[in-house]
């Protein structure tokens, strides 16, 4: 079977690997039908997070059960199943608190020694603690919105969850990605008065406003902190979406906050010095967030999408072949995409 792999910085490749077959009697092998590219990915590809030469890469996929280990109880073969971006027992301490994340037997796809989800097939572990089933009368047009389940739209509702965000909440999303946008979503399904969408590119405001954004803010650093106290009345926001991970997103957050405030973080952390813990305890300054145990949010965000209440499928905005998956990462490197949908 054909698969992604990276060699180095900006060196994706479509190589042959071993097919994906059952090895556990808790395993799977589900055809992929749809992946995609991670934000994440893109620090693998621009160097900044290392991988071996050759290692498998993708996390988010969804597809159709074609091998089913003897153990396992909870899909069949033919099932249309979405994976979240970890695979985990269910049955652990760590699982049944909602923390499939930490999951002791659980692991991340395209780790060493394991499957990618950009490819033809993957061989799924703890197949009864990891796969959610989608009904099987479900319109292929949703397939998008599934697919963001994975991972995007259950970490920006992990952000607003940990940001505090209920009814009333005055809302700012520090980024404009595909995370920060499906965390506009979020506020928005939470009950959020006001969400404030941080970000420079008109094509993603239109998105943050289809999704339930009220005002957008286009400046950055300083100047974005001073529009953002002027818009709340010298106070800054009860809820901040931290979704972007380094230390001027941070420093921004930081700034528009109000006192007594919540952030939420889901941006996976890069050249951060570390937080300025004076000024969090000095201001009541609370912190949440953290790698989003999207299997635990799936099955409420799934209801939603096949109920219409939510539809987190415009998120994507380009989709590739796997073939040409390297055109995918350089368009989403270089931010001519937002994220893009790879099909084998």
């Amino acid at each position: 079977m054909r698969a992604t792999t990276i060699y180095g910085t900006r060196d994706i490749r479509v190589e042959e690997v071993p097919d994906a077959s059952i090895e556990d009697a808790t395993d799977v092998v589900v055809r992929v039908e749809l992946a995609c590219i991670c934000g994440s990915d893109l620090w693998a590809y621009r160097g900044v997070a290392k991988r071996e030469g050759g290692q498998r890469i993708g996390h988010e996929f969804l597809g159709i059960v074609e091998e089913v280990g003897a153990e396992v109880k909870t899909v069949n073969v033919g099932d249309r199943v979405i994976a979240p971006f970890v695979w985990s027992d269910g049955t652990c301490a760590y699982c049944v608190a909602g923390l499939q994340t930490s999951c002791r037997s659980g692991g991340f796809w395209g780790s060493k020694g394991s499957d990618g989800g950009q490819g033809e097939a993957v061989r799924v572990p703890q197949a009864d603690g990891t796969l959610v089933r989608v009904p099987a009368d479900a319109s292929p047009d949703l397939l998008p919105a599934f697919l963001s389940l994975s991972d995007v739209m259950g970490t920006g509702h992990h952000a607003a969850i940990g940001a505090g965000v209920g009814p009333g909440s005055t809302v700012a999303v520090v980024g404009d990605g595909a995370v920060g946008l499906c965390g506009v979503l979020a506020a928005k399904r939470l009950g959020a008065e006001r969400i404030i969408a941080m970000g420079r590119h008109e094509d993603r405001a239109k998105i943050a406003k289809l999704f339930g954004a009220t005002d957008q803010v286009a400046e950055r650093g300083e100047a974005a902190v001073e529009r953002i106290k002027e818009m709340t009345g010298g106070l800054g926001a009860s809820s901040v979406l931290e979704c972007v991970g380094t230390e001027q997103s941070w420093e921004t957050a930081m700034g528009i906050v109000r006192d007594g405030g919540k952030i939420g973080y889901v941006g996976v952390p890069h050249e951060m010095k570390g937080l300025p813990l004076g000024k969090l305890f000095g201001r009541n300054i609370n912190i949440g967030g953290g790698v989003a145990p999207v299997r635990a949010y799936l099955p409420e965000l799934l209801a939603d999408v096949l109920a219409g209440r939510i539809d987190p499928g415009p998120v994507f905005d380009r989709t590739v072949s796997l073939d040409d998956v390297a055109l995918g990462y350089q368009a989403m490197d270089e931010r001519t995409a937002l994220k893009v949908i790879v099909r084998p």
